[in-house]
């Protein structure tokens, strides 16, 4: 398969969509890990100690670069997919929809449209302000955890995150399987394990992620 193949044939798209996919997945655990720091209830010491490790070392601003990279293909070739798939019939990804199959499965477009408006919602609240206060590569930083305060001291605000990881949840739900799929890992020893850790992945990430919100909206952290 050539260079171009890769971004172009339906066999390449596909590829692209899964290897993006689990490297999204990889950054998910990170930032969820990361952002877990605010339930220490120490008045954000712990969380801004990990926010200012990932801001100031080198490191993770080049996998940062790497991250928008892998979401820009992602995006890109999951839009070609689904105006593929549309005209088609079939789905993104290894997998062949079915009349039993499930309502997020045959939406990856719609959920993943979804995800995308809360993604720039979510980077023009945190990720650009903190960018612009740095001037983009090093220098002061904000206060990510006074600024989650702030921010999430809006009800509809807080809605709308809440929704957004709902939306991610059920995209992950197929996205995950899917992804291992297209990669080949689809015998009957691994699927089992794939689908039960894919739909336990898909519940704890997006809900962990909804709760951050809430907890500060209710009060929940100081």
């Amino acid at each position: 398969m050539t260079w171009k193949q890769v971004f172009t044939s339906s066999v390449g798209k596909k590829l692209v969509m899964a290897f993006t996919g689990i490297f999204l997945i990889l950054f998910l655990i990170v930032h969820a890990g990361l952002n877990a720091c605010i339930w220490a209830n120490d008045g954000g010491e712990m969380f801004s100690k990990g926010a200012h490790f990932m801001g100031a070392n080198w490191v993770p601003r080049v996998l940062e670069i790497g991250l928008f990279v892998g979401l820009i293909l992602h995006i890109i070739q999951g839009l070609m997919l689904e105006f593929s798939n549309r005209g088609k019939k079939a789905i993104g990804y290894a997998v062949s929809y079915s009349k039993g199959s499930k309502w997020y499965s045959r939406s990856m477009g719609l959920l993943g449209t979804l995800i995308l408006l809360f993604l720039v919602m979510h980077l023009y609240h945190f990720w650009l302000p903190n960018r612009s206060h740095q001037g983009f590569l090093l220098g002061e930083e904000i206060n990510l955890y006074e600024k989650m305060k702030l921010v999430f001291s809006e009800l509809w605000v807080v809605i709308l995150y809440v929704l957004g990881c709902l939306s991610l949840g059920y995209h992950l739900a197929h996205g995950f399987q899917s992804a291992f799929r297209t990669l080949g890992v689809h015998n009957k020893r691994y699927n089992l394990l794939i689908t039960s850790i894919g739909y336990g992945f898909s519940i704890f990430i997006p809900l962990a992620f909804a709760m951050m919100p809430v907890s500060f909206y209710l009060g929940w952290i100081g």
